[in-house]
Parts: structure tokens; sequence; C-alpha cells
């Protein structure tokens, strides 16, 4: 469709033509919008303005959106040069310090007496157990000894009790739970507490003055429901621990003289005081051989082969060695 002159002298002022005017023929405006309008080849080289298309008013075009996608690209270059600033300078890792390097002084210098790859004769590691003590205090000599055996299987549980040569060095409060007439016999044999219904009054109370307690078979059923209170201290009396019995004065005469109870943990390993570092080697080496000797014979028999793992001798806060079992 022909455009009038008017036409062509509006387009040439939207194009920049600033000296055309109605004196100009048909012709020469045509030519001069030729001349003042861009190509396509010549679009990069046009000022941005130039071929950009219009913002839109709405959208992700507009100039609210442009704004805000640089104001977040603007926060994450902040925050990733912040966190950039706050990473701190690689430190070297400094390895952990062994067991023994944490401990205190007095043990790692009586650690410096023990040959942790040497196996010790008994009397050897009693000797240097003794010296090795580091307590102010009469410390207890412990025993420990694995077995190889699964304490998950019931035969292999080992459990036992046995009154050691020498005692075990500790005061024993005994109690006794049983009828009248077996009082006074029991308060001969030595026990510390002995009662009957006065006695239940006093757990009831929650008050437990003893160590170990012994009671008869027909006072049993009066003391479960002190369950609870007795089993997680291990007071509870059992026949196997030899505290369930008739005889109230050989059970109250066996515990003042150091009856001891041992049964092997989950690992399969029995823990036992055997006397203090006061007591010297000689009466030392006697309990250790006598709980030695009462574990070998509960051996269970479906353990086949090395029975005694390992042994090992220690006293109370002090370093630990192993003995040869090969003597015992």
């Amino acid at each position: 469709m022909a455009q009038t002159k008017a036409e062509l002298i509006k387009q040439a002022k939207d194009l920049g033509i600033e000296h055309v005017n109605s004196k100009n023929t048909m012709v020469e405006l045509r030519e001069a919008i030729a001349g003042a309008a861009p190509k396509k080849h010549d679009k990069e080289a046009l000022p941005v303005e130039a071929h950009e298309a219009p913002t839109a008013k709405a959208g992700k075009r507009s100039a609210k959106a442009i704004a805000e996608k640089e104001a977040v690209v603007e926060k994450e270059e902040k925050k990733a040069k912040a966190s950039e600033e706050s990473v701190a300078p690689h430190v070297p890792e400094i390895p952990a310090r062994t067991r023994l390097e944490r401990a205190g002084k007095k043990l790692r210098e009586a650690s410096k007496l023990v040959d942790k790859e040497k196996d010790y004769t008994l009397l050897e590691a009693l000797d240097i157990v003794t010296k090795t003590s580091t307590t102010k205090f009469d410390s207890t000599v412990e025993l420990h000894v694995n077995l190889s055996v699964d304490p998950k299987h019931a035969d292999q549980n080992v459990r036992d009790n046995l009154v050691l040569p020498h005692g075990t060095g500790r005061v024993v409060r005994v109690a006794v739970f049983a009828d009248a007439d077996l009082h006074a016999v029991a308060k001969k044999a030595g026990a510390d507490v002995v009662g009957a219904d006065d006695f239940l009054q006093q757990l009831d109370k929650e008050l437990i003055n003893f160590d170990i307690l012994i009671a008869t078979p027909s006072n049993m059923a009066k003391l479960g429901k002190y369950a609870r209170l007795l089993g997680p201290k291990g007071l509870m009396p059992n026949p196997k621990s030899g505290t369930v019995t008739i005889d109230i004065e050989k059970a109250v005469s066996q515990a003042k003289a150091g009856r001891v109870e041992y049964r092997v943990d989950t690992a399969g390993i029995i823990h036992l005081g055997v006397g203090k570092v006061s007591f010297g080697t000689d009466k030392l080496s006697d309990n250790v051989r006598a709980v030695f000797a009462s574990i070998k014979g509960v051996k269970p028999a479906s353990i086949k082969g090395n029975y005694v793992k390992v042994m090992h001798l220690t006293t109370t806060m002090g370093p630990s060695l192993r003995v040869a079992i090969s003597e015992l």
C-alpha cells in the first residue's frame, strides 16, 4: 500500500532524520529513510538500546524482575565471599595420644617397670605389681582371666565361689535373714545384722548396711519383692553362691573368712580381687593359685583345646602385666 508524503516524513522523523520537511520529494524521503534504516547485519554494531526489544511492564523481563534478579546475584556473591573469608586455614591433624600418654604421671612412671611383651611368672608378676601400686591407700590386687568360652551358652557360663586361703583383706559386713531360732547362732558366727520381719522393714526403707546377705530357703519367698533393690547391687542371696543355706554358721564363717564369688562377663572374662598389696607375694600367690584351680575345676565339658587364653594381674589404678599360665 502506497504511503503518503506525510507518513514518509513521520517515519523519517522517527528514524532521527531531522532535516526532512514537506519540501522534499517523496523519492528523496524514501532514499533518506532507506539510508537511515538499520540493516540486519549491522544490528550488533548499533547501541544496545537500538535493537533491544522494549521492556515489558510485567513478567520475567520487567524492570522489577531484572532488579530482583540482580539483587539475588549480588547477595549470592557476597555470601560466597563471606564463606571464603570464614574458612580457617588448614591445620595439620595431630595424631591422638595413646591411653598411656593420657594417663597420670604416677601411672606413666610405674608403667616403665612393666614389659608389655613379656609373660611373667606368678611370683615375678606379684613382685612388680606390688611395686607399681600408685595409690596412697592399700590397693586391691586384681586378677583378670580371659577364657575361651561363650557366655551365651548356658553350659559355658562359668561361675563358682571359694574361700581364699588368706581372705580378701576387706572388712565384710554380713547380714542374716532367718527365723528367730537361728539368730543366736548367726550372731555367734560373727554376723553384723540379724533379723526377720524387722529386717524387711529396713529393706522397705531401702536401708542397706551390709555387704553380703545370707538367707534360709524358707525365707527366700519373702525377699522376692526386694529383688529390684538387692539384685542390681549383687546382694540377692543365691544357692550357687552359697548365700541360701540352712547351715547359717558355716555360711557366715566363710563370708567373714574371705569367700568370693566370680562369674564370666559377656566377653568371657573373669574379674576378681585376690587380696591387698600389703599381703605380700606369698599370700597373694596362694590366693591366685586357689582361684586358678577353682576356674580349671569348673571347665565346661564342651570346651576343647585351650581353656584359658590369657591372664593379667594389676592393682587399683596401677599398670597391668601378663602372667604365664603354663606354670599354674
